[in-house]
């Protein structure tokens, strides 16, 4: 069945409200997320503490990101989504308790055994670790092993409302978690040091998450109706979304030892590294959340609910896929260049305060600047890897992302502590040095995807002109701001230089881009402010 522009400019319409629902929830999210980061930052600065606090909890969040909220976005949204669509409603129900079972029974097991192998982890993961600090690290992990299964099943209820195009409340629901974590700093800073104030906050997280998964269980039964706990036997769909799990589990398992190579690279670089590189890839996460993954969590439901033959499908995901490439990159550019050229004002506004002080905003400005050479890959291969999903192929973003892996792993031991000494800097520019080499890698991922996905579905991407106006104003914007800096200095309150910088950033790069002629802008920001 054909579908006409009528019929698609409807519902191209409805996905970017979604979409914005979407941005909207990870806002508020990313917003508590960045108030937590402050107050911790307040009680622990760049100390030992919170190099353990970080450390630990990378390595039960593994649990999460591998049964969470990516692998279940790209094996179960898809297949539970088009019974949706086709209307199917007894055996969707099926399908969502079967999955519901095993992921409970899965994380229970691993959950177990990383408790009690939680030594053998820190020897793997952070061997630098020595005496006290790799002994607070190991308290912190036991704690937290718990907090990450109660958030894979958080994970499980996303699934389920996302499929059913409710976005704000499953992106709405980590903030609960953070109050939990907000208010536990609150309440015990005052008076614990700094080793005990971790475990105590180790403990919140855990409350947090269990009251984040508390909250959407009403909604996702009102959706379901019933959930039929089994464990999905002689129910093809079920056996369906195991097939597609396992690579996309690879895939994102090769992903996560990517990230972990890096912790366990930090862990060799001099106090402070681990915690500076945290707080920089918080940072990163807010463009990386609100305009690639708000885009991908909208579209890919859509994608999948996706009817017609085989060039009709093409046709759609073509049209949606290109559409979205520039949503994304009109926020995702400015984003960069700002990382680039304005991160220690971005660094101070959000965490400087406490014991952290302005040169451990200027430290995370010098990692964020190696984030920013790959934000934009990374946010568009997000998408380019929902198309994937939607056509329930899993097995080739899972041989790309080993490249990306094998290549981060290479260049990021060469960038982190041979590339220091051999330019005589400061050994802690390794940091940075790791987040470059991640950028590198992620360009030649998103590469590789698009180019096989063009082979697939005909032409697809961000139009180079396009692409360079975007840049040529974010240009602009970052000079406008950089000018303003020089001119006022950057001894005055962190609030007041990021207003006086940031504003006229953004102001100077919409008008360049409306000048420029990138079409669409104007609608385009109405409908976000609105």
């Amino acid at each position: 069945m054909g579908i006409t522009s009528s019929e698609t400019k409807p519902a191209e319409s409805r996905t970017g409200r979604l979409a914005m629902l979407a941005a909207a929830g990870m806002l508020l999210s990313r917003i508590m997320g960045l108030i937590r980061q402050r107050v911790f930052s307040y009680y622990f600065g760049l100390s030992p503490a919170a190099d353990a606090f970080y450390a630990a909890f990378r390595i039960p969040n593994l649990l999460q990101n591998l049964f969470g909220e990516g692998v279940l976005s790209a094996s179960f949204i898809p297949v539970y989504a088009n019974l949706l669509a086709r209307k199917e409603k007894e055996l969707s129900q099926k399908v969502a308790g079967a999955i519901a079972a095993i992921l409970g029974l899965v994380c229970s097991g691993l959950v177990l055994v990383g408790v009690l192998a939680t030594p053998l982890l820190i020897d793997l993961i952070a061997p630098g670790f020595k005496g006290d600090v790799r002994e607070l690290t190991i308290q912190l992990v036991r704690v937290f092993f718990p907090g990450a299964a109660l958030l894979v099943m958080s994970a499980w209820c996303l699934g389920i409302l996302n499929s059913h195009r409710r976005f704000f409340l499953s992106y709405t629901a980590p903030v609960i978690w953070n109050v939990a974590m907000i208010a536990t700093l609150v309440w015990f800073g005052r008076h614990d040091a700094s080793d005990q104030l971790a475990i105590d906050l180790a403990w919140g997280s855990v409350v947090g998450s269990a009251l984040q998964v508390v909250v959407q269980l009403p909604r996702v039964f009102r959706m379901l109706g019933r959930v039929p706990i089994s464990l999905g036997r002689g129910v093809g769909e079920v056996r369906t979304i195991l097939h597609n799990f396992v690579p996309v589990f690879v895939s994102r398992g090769v992903v996560q030892l990517s990230g972990y190579v890096d912790l366990w690279l930090a862990s060799y670089l001099p106090a402070s590294a681990v915690a500076g590189l945290s707080n920089a890839q918080t940072l990163y996460m807010l463009p990386v959340s609100l305009f690639g993954m708000s885009i991908s969590a909208a579209e890919l439901p859509a994608m999948s609910s996706a009817l017609g033959n085989e060039g009709e499908i093409a046709a759609q995901l073509r049209k949606r896929l290109n559409a979205s490439l520039k949503r994304i990159a009109l926020f995702t550019i400015p984003s960069a260049m700002g990382f680039l050229c304005l991160g220690d004002v971005i660094a101070a506004a959000v965490l400087q305060s406490g014991r952290f002080h302005r040169a451990d905003s200027v430290y995370v400005w010098e990692i964020l600047a190696g984030s920013a050479v790959g934000l934009l890959a990374s946010t568009m291969g997000r998408l380019y890897s929902s198309s994937y999903y939607a056509l329930k192929d899993t097995r080739t973003p899972l041989r790309f992302a080993i490249v990306r892996v094998l290549l981060t792993t290479g260049l990021g031991y060469l960038f982190a502590l041979p590339l220091p000494r051999w330019l005589g800097i400061d050994p802690r520019l390794g940091a940075a040095g790791l987040t470059a080499s991640a950028g590198i890698a992620g360009w030649v991922e998103f590469l590789l995807l698009r180019r096989k996905l063009n082979e697939r579905i005909g032409a697809t991407g961000l139009p180079a002109s396009i692409a360079a106006r975007l840049w040529a104003s974010a240009a602009m914007g970052a000079a406008a701001a950089w000018g303003v800096k020089i001119a006022i200095g950057v001894h005055h309150h962190p609030w007041t230089l990021s207003a006086a910088t940031l504003i006229p950033f953004g102001c100077v790069y919409f008008a360049c881009t409306d000048l420029l002629g990138v079409g669409g802008v104007r609608d385009l920001v109405r409908r976000k402010l609105r």
